[in-house]
């Protein structure tokens, strides 16, 4: 009688603690929001790396136009100097 009590008692306890699991919606709601995730972090990854491109180039344009008001500027003072005659100092 105690080994037919024990086993009831062992196979009443499994069925409670499969009961008390995750259903198949709550696993799927789960990995939906798992995937949800990971997509929302890919999507900020690229756009963080779109941003940083993007200052990269206007920080390249500005180079650029920094040389070129330099080359602009040297070229007047020698086309002054040219002009008055003397050398620039």
């Amino acid at each position: 009688m105690k080994k037919v009590l024990s086993i009831v008692a062992v196979a009443a306890l499994s069925v409670a603690f499969v009961a008390c699991g995750p259903s198949k919606e709550e696993i799927e709601k789960r990995e939906k929001e798992k995937q949800d995730s990971i997509a929302a972090v890919e999507k900020s990854k690229q756009d963080s790396i779109a941003a940083a491109e993007a200052e990269a180039a206007v920080a390249a344009e500005a180079a650029a136009a920094a040389e070129k008001a330099k080359a602009d500027s040297a070229r007047v003072a020698d086309s002054l100097a040219n002009a008055k005659g003397g050398k620039k100092k």
